[in-house]
C-alpha cells in the first residue's frame, strides 16, 4: 500500500471499513437515543444482540464511532450565556494555539476554519462577565493570537444532525 493511499484508516492505523445499511441503521438509532439498550437496539433493526454487539465493537475500534455522551440544556446547568468567537491567530501557530484553548475554561468546542478568520469557537459560559473574561483576557492572552470577533447568540435550534441520514 502507497504512502497516498487514501483508504480511510482509524486512529489504530486499521483500515476503515465501509459502513453497510445495518451499520447505518445502529448509528442513525444512536444518534437518535444514545442510551437504547443493545437489546432494544437489535430488535428494532432486526439482528441479533451478538451481531449488534459485534458491529459498534468494529465502529468504535475503526474510529467511526469516537465516543457516546450526554447532551445537556446549557440555560440548565448554569451557562446562560453562548457566543461563537471567531479568532484570528499568526500563520503556523495552530497547534501551539489549539493546546492552549484546550484549557480555557467554558470553550464548548473550537475548530480550525478557511476563511476570514482561522479559529472558531463554541462558548458557553455563566453569563456576560465571564465571557468577557474568557473572550478579553484568557483568548487574547493567547501567544499568536492576532484578534477576536464575538457574536451573541439569542437563540438556538437543534439541526438534523440527530435525524443524520447516515
Amino acid at each position: 500500500m502507497s504512502s497516498d493511499d487514501p483508504s480511510p484508516r482509524s486512529e489504530s492505523g486499521r483500515l476503515a471499513t465501509a459502513l453497510d445499511a445495518t451499520d447505518r441503521a445502529i448509528v442513525a438509532e444512536l444518534l437518535t437515543d444514545g442510551r437504547i439498550s443493545v437489546r432494544a437496539l437489535a430488535e428494532k433493526i432486526h439482528i441479533s444482540r451478538a451481531n449488534a454487539y459485534a458491529r459498534i465493537g468494529r465502529m468504535v475500534d475503526d474510529g467511526t464511532i469516537t465516543g457516546f455522551t450526554t447532551r445537556l440544556n446549557p440555560a440548565r446547568v448554569g451557562l446562560g450565556t453562548t457566543a461563537y468567537v471567531t479568532v484570528t491567530i499568526q500563520q503556523n501557530a495552530w497547534r501551539a494555539v489549539s493546546e492552549r484553548l484546550r484549557l480555557v475554561p467554558y470553550i464548548e468546542h473550537f475548530a480550525l476554519v478557511g476563511g476570514d478568520y482561522d479559529v472558531l469557537a463554541l462558548v458557553r459560559a455563566p453569563d456576560n462577565t465571564a465571557l468577557r473574561e474568557v473572550v478579553l483576557e484568557q483568548i487574547q492572552g493567547i501567544p499568536n493570537v492576532r484578534s477576536t470577533r464575538t457574536w451573541l447568540v439569542f437563540e438556538e435550534a437543534p439541526g438534523r444532525g440527530a435525524d443524520w441520514d447516515v
